[in-house]
């Protein structure tokens, strides 16, 4: 490793040489208590900025091992110090001027939600920190004097104030870690008493604008209702109270515009923790849950959606069903199919969001259109053995159909924000009204392992050679031809020309998961495809990948900043709307 003095004598080697010179600093420094790695020099000072990153020995940091003795811990430790750093590099952006990003120094920007995410990595003896930093120039003329004082002046201040610990508010870090332990402990609680979902009392459910995660002021807390409220003993917060929504089905009804879906929508992120401040820090969903929705013209391929749409008019096989452009019904028995084999054990559903005949059909519609003209099973007949056969509980906002209430465990009604249980009313009434048919045969939940070993993939690898800059390598041990990876901010990304459309995967909290979905996908395709494995053994070795061999098992020659872990549904997800 060269030292910190070499560094700046070649750079001042450089000054005012043509901007590829920069690319003669990659490598490694040593600056005093940690080391400054170069991984990539931009092409131009308009281009995508250089990947830079700083190696802090853990000894040297001064943090004690209590901060990451458990996983929950160590990511929140992780998430703390990233945004400690992001707060300091925004002082110092762009003071170094000039074209282009000249200047700009940047890490990720984290959200409500605490992810595990690449711009900051703790292992057993190192603090890894990723970051961009756009270096300076006078239109394509190397500025040595504007990176000299980034690489010398501003970093080292943003390092000192980030990541050791004897320069950090002490009651922040504890408290941030203290935080999660108590949701990891709160989750445990949780599925020890089979309580899928809980609200602390005291929760700020509503967000503050349709653009912003933050929380919305002067807003009701949330209240449980006492019939529902459970209370639970906490390491470090003590005891809490909240309303606690047991395994089995629970409806959400209520007016328009009384907090229906504000409390689904809370429920759906509530299988992330959050910061502290959010109101949303004690709001907690099953960490399986999966939001399912009507998803028209999405693709589908090799499913078996025959638990709830059979006997099509064409003959067509829907044990083994594959579409380009699936109709809103199709779309959602899909989603429930594949939420299974990626192993939920909550469904979050809103009626609005939900084809409607794939929700309930009436009495009377069935009396104009006969069972048997009707492919369609609705989720109003399977949602019961969803639960007492396939362990599957479900958590549905509905607006519309009364008929929903006859398979209800509890109910809820959201008055003026305010929740109440209803239960014992709405049974009562529902013994003086005919009950619609609320269980079809013939329920049988597809055998995931066992079947479409061959089409059931996530692609397959006899793809042509293209070059990419973006992925920067090729991510596994095969020699294989690399693919271009691009993202599209939460919402999209693409390999080569094919673009998989993440819109309606809603609970993607961030655009770094899709970043790190794209590069699971890519690794998938040029990795693991190989015409035996089905879809639940990939996403299998997916997940197994990044969590033995971190962020370098996927990405290859150098781990870029602005990836963040997603779930294993979430990588279902994408592998599912692959359409090559």
């Amino acid at each position: 490793m060269k030292s910190s003095n070499e560094l700046r004598t070649m750079l001042r080697s450089i000054d005012h040489k043509s901007y590829p010179a920069y690319k003669s600093l990659s490598g490694a420094y040593q600056f005093g208590n940690y080391a400054l790695v170069i991984d990539h020099v931009q092409g131009d000072p308009f281009a995508s900025p250089s990947s830079v990153h700083l190696e802090i020995p853990w000894k040297l940091s001064g943090f004690s091992e209590e901060m990451r003795d458990q996983e929950c811990k160590r990511i929140a430790l992780q998430d703390h110090l990233t945004r400690l750093f992001s707060a300091q590099t925004e002082r110092f952006s762009f003071q170094a001027k000039g074209s282009g990003k000249s200047g700009l120094i940047s890490i990720s920007r984290c959200g409500q939600e605490v992810l595990e995410r690449s711009a900051c990595e703790i292992s057993r003896d190192t603090i890894t920190v990723r970051f961009h930093v756009g270096f300076p120039a006078f239109g394509r003329t190397i500025d040595a004097g504007g990176l000299e004082k980034i690489l010398f002046d501003f970093l080292p201040k943003a390092a000192e104030k980030s990541f050791f610990a004897k320069n950090l508010d002490r009651k922040a870090l504890q408290a941030a870690v203290w935080l999660a332990e108590d949701q990891t402990k709160l989750r445990r609680q949780m599925k020890e008493k089979n309580v899928v979902a809980f609200v602390a009392n005291g929760s700020i459910l509503p967000r503050k604008s349709g653009v912003s995660d933050q929380p919305m002021k002067d807003s009701i807390p949330f209240v449980s209702p006492k019939s529902m409220e459970q209370s639970f003993i906490l390491p470090h917060h003590g005891e809490i109270h909240g309303m606690a929504v047991p395994a089995g089905i629970t409806l959400i009804v209520g007016g328009g515009y009384h907090g229906k879906s504000t409390l689904l929508s809370a429920l759906q992120m509530g299988v992330y923790d959050h910061i502290a401040g959010d109101g949303r820090e004690f709001v907690l969903a099953d960490e399986t849950a999966v939001k399912l929705r009507a998803e028209e013209g999405r693709s589908i391929r090799n499913t078996d959606i025959s638990l709830f749409i059979n006997d099509l008019p064409n003959g067509k096989d829907t044990k083994n069903f594959s579409t380009p452009d699936a109709s809103g019904s199709t779309s959602q028995a899909a989603g429930v199919l594949e939420g299974i084999e990626a192993g939920s054990r909550l469904f979050l559903i809103d009626e609005d969001t939900s084809a409607t005949n794939f929700m309930v059909r009436d009495d009377f519609m069935q009396q104009v259109i006969s069972r048997e003209k009707e492919p369609i099973t609705p989720f109003l007949e399977r949602g019961r053995d969803l639960y007492e056969k396939a362990g599957v509980s479900t958590i549905l906002v509905a607006g519309s159909s009364g008929a929903f209430f006859y398979i209800a465990d509890h109910i809820i009604q959201m008055d003026c924000y305010k929740p109440v249980e209803i239960t014992e009313q709405v049974k009562a009434l529902c013994k003086e009204h005919q009950a619609p048919r609320v269980q079809a045969p013939g329920f049988a939940v597809p055998a995931f392992a066992e079947t479409y070993a061959a089409g059931r993939t996530a692609g397959t690898n006899d793809r042509n050679g293209r070059s990419d800059r973006s992925r920067g390598g090729r991510g596994g041990d095969r020699a294989q031809e690399r693919s271009k990876v691009k993202t599209f901010g939460r919402d999209s990304f693409s390999i080569d020309r094919e673009t998989v459309d993440l819109r309606y995967v809603e609970q993607l909290a961030d655009s770094e998961q899709t970043s790190a979905l794209a590069y699971l996908t890519c690794y998938a395709l040029e990795q693991l495809t190989d015409g035996r494995k089905n879809l639940r053994q990939i996403a299998a070795e997916l997940r197994k990948r990044i969590e033995t061999k971190g962020w370098d098992g996927l990405t290859g020659s150098y781990v870029p900043c602005g990836l963040a872990k997603p779930r294993i549904q979430e990588i279902f997800a994408a592998l599912n709307r692959y359409r090559g």
